[in-house]
């Protein structure tokens, strides 16, 4: 798992020409996302056009119609697939598939080139996302029936069962890039309580197949009070861990490790080569995971897990490296 063992991979690099222009909501969180408080001239186009290309996407929904009628599921493992930063699906023994943060590069150039292609139009029941930064929020990519984007509370489909907390994005950079000082330059506030709306954040707990994963997304280490009480058991956490140290600090990702004591750990949002730019200014996770007492550098992007198996592990890393799915 030595960073020279990790072989650049060849990517697709497609346009997308149906984006040229920006939607309401991606314009306004663009300038969100640059903590700006009017929207600049700059980033008006010259022609109203709609982002979203949903209505397009081929297929329909006789999956979930099915999943709906269902009476029973089967038992079965518990299927992860990795699209590179922090975007995850999780498919249930019975089908269901939920797929969570799927990115994009930021719409109005502010931040940079971060990825080396659009996100995978994949299919998937349902799409979520965290918060509204563009590394997190290309929910009109995926091929998907239902969007549930910042979802607070509880949702039930098929043998899938998700819970949202509200929580808080983490406001300092503890890394040697000090993004969260753009915002102070805007004059908008990162850190609560009067932080802006895209620094707020949803965790989700999803529980199928007898394993209860924990979505960290870039919640901040220190969460407001009740919730490591409402979290309860976890068998399976991602956390935010890159080698420049971008959302969490090693400490803070152990501290975090140490008070949930989850079965698995997944390290995300980390400089991924199959879809990643150093343009990010992210690292992989490599000096992280290889600090850990127990590790496993994954050899593909799909992990499937059962529940018998994860009940005997602790504090297992298991880490997808330069994995990702991009079709």
């Amino acid at each position: 798992m030595d960073s020279e063992e990790l072989k650049p991979v060849v990517f697709d690099g497609r346009k997308d020409e149906s984006s040229a222009g920006l939607s309401r909501r991606s314009l306004f969180a663009a300038a969100g996302a640059a903590g700006l408080g009017v929207v600049s001239s700059a980033l008006l186009p010259g022609k109203a056009q709609a982002q979203s290309t949903d209505w397009l996407q081929p297929g329909n929904n006789d999956h979930v119609i099915g999943l709906q009628q269902a009476s029973s599921f089967p038992e079965g493992q518990v299927r992860f697939d990795y699209f590179g930063h922090c975007a995850l699906k999780i498919t249930s023994p019975g089908g269901a598939s939920v797929l969570f943060d799927p990115w994009r590069d930021d719409p109005s150039g502010a931040w940079g080139l971060w990825f080396k292609q659009k996100f995978p139009e994949t299919l998937v029941d349902i799409t979520m996302s965290t918060h509204t930064h563009f590394d997190h929020d290309a929910i009109d990519r995926p091929q998907s029936t239902m969007v549930l984007d910042r979802l607070v509370g509880q949702f039930g489909f098929a043998d899938l069962k998700i819970t949202g907390f509200a929580d808080k994005h983490a406001c300092v950079a503890p890394g040697w890039y000090k993004w969260t000082n753009a915002l102070k330059e805007f004059g908008a506030q990162a850190c609560p309580p009067n932080n802006v709306g895209h620094m707020d954040m949803v965790t989700y707990l999803i529980e199928t197949g007898g394993i209860r994963t924990l979505i960290w997304g870039d919640n901040r280490h220190d969460p407001a009070d009740g919730f490591w009480e409402s979290i309860g058991q976890v068998d399976v956490l991602t956390l935010p861990v890159d080698g420049s140290q971008h959302i969490l600090s090693f400490d803070q990702g152990n501290a975090i490790v140490e008070k949930l004591k989850p079965k698995i750990v997944i390290p995300t949002h980390y400089l991924n080569e199959t879809t990643t730019y150093t343009l990010s200014t992210l690292q992989p996770a490599d000096d992280w995971v290889k600090a850990q007492k127990s590790y496993k550098a994954l050899d593909s992007a799909t992990l499937n897990l059962a529940a018998a198996d994860v009940a005997k592990m602790d504090r297992e890393f298991l880490y997808f490296g330069n994995n990702a799915l991009t079709a």
